[in-house]
């Protein structure tokens, strides 16, 4: 058995934030953003959650799979936005869309998020544990992204995907998945202060706020140089050639890393969509996002194989290969 995409849904904020309204908040302007990153707004959640985000795309992903909510046997979350430590984001979602049958955890490696995930979930279905699992990406990074910081708050956005996974006769192809934590302090989000009932806490401790720090430029060379690495390595891993890839779903970052990639690997370009000029930058959610418009616009034909590739915090990184249905 291999698992097979029967279904794309999401959700984005209402709120739209232009990169003219970031002017007020750090020196910065739309000219200046859109040349370094290729983004020109995002979605920020006000009434939205990172939960009630991810059900309304579960809920679009069901409805076109024509599956009921009580015929998911498993419900994986990426995010490193929860509301809560627990309970879980999946276990919320499952709660929201009334998946009573339904396994549920979520899952934590940042933008790498969902292609691990989607790997995980294959996984199962591969093993013959499950036949339908849902997988969704939903961040709420305003939440935690430091908006007088310019290197960071110009980046990132709030939205969800998500993707109905289910068993179907067939091989499978290998991923390539990496971490490396001892390059780590390049993208770091800390947790809430860790209290120590019996033993000394730093001074100020509970004051040091919690956002989003990264050094831009390491994070750039280590996505330029592994991104392509780790694609041709899936390819060859399946036996397969550039050629028959039909196209490159990215985690969309910053538009100079996936022109980066394209470049390195002598793709053009048109093998690389991309829509962070209307989103930013929203992790594990952005990969989810770009599948379900690149369905919305007819852009994937069945049978066409698809390369997933994901990089962020941990150092994770990852890719996927998947033939569209």
């Amino acid at each position: 058995m291999t698992g097979v995409i029967k279904g794309t849904g999401a959700s984005v904020p209402s709120y739209i934030l232009e990169n003219k309204d970031l002017e007020s908040l750090v020196e910065t302007s739309d000219a200046w953003i859109r040349e370094r990153t290729g983004i020109e707004r995002r979605h920020i959640a006000i009434e939205e959650t990172t939960v009630s985000m991810a059900a309304r795309a579960a809920q679009e992903a069901l409805e076109e799979a024509k599956l009921s909510p009580e015929q998911i046997d498993m419900i994986l979350v990426s995010t490193m936005s929860p509301e809560d430590i627990m309970p879980c984001t999946a276990c919320q979602v499952q709660r929201e869309i009334k998946a009573s049958h339904a396994v549920c955890f979520d899952l934590s490696a940042a933008c790498s998020g969902f292609v691990m995930a989607y790997v995980t979930a294959c996984a199962y279905i591969e093993a013959g544990i499950f036949q339908n699992i849902l997988v969704i990406g939903s961040e709420c990074l305003s939440n935690v992204t430091d908006w007088s910081d310019r290197g960071t708050c110009i980046l990132f956005g709030d939205g969800a995907g998500a993707v109905v996974v289910a068993a179907e006769e067939g091989t499978g192809y290998l991923p390539a998945i990496y971490s490396d934590g001892a390059r780590g302090e390049a993208l770091t989000l800390k947790s809430r202060p860790n209290h120590k009932p019996f033993g000394e806490e730093s001074p100020g401790e509970e004051e040091t706020p919690c956002y989003i720090q990264m050094d831009g430029q390491a994070i750039f060379k280590f996505a330029a140089r592994s991104i392509p690495q780790a694609i041709e390595e899936v390819i060859r891993r399946n036996r397969l050639h550039k050629g028959d890839i039909a196209y490159y779903v990215l985690h969309q970052a910053n538009e100079r890393i996936v022109e980066a990639v394209a470049k390195r690997l002598g793709e053009p370009a048109y093998k690389f969509p991309m829509n962070m000029r209307e989103y930013g930058n929203t992790s594990s959610a952005s990969i989810p996002l770009l599948l379900h418009e690149m369905k919305e616009q007819g852009l994937l034909h069945s049978g066409d194989r698809l390369v997933l590739a994901g990089f962020g915090g941990g150092l994770t990184w990852g890719t996927a290969i998947l033939t569209w249905k």
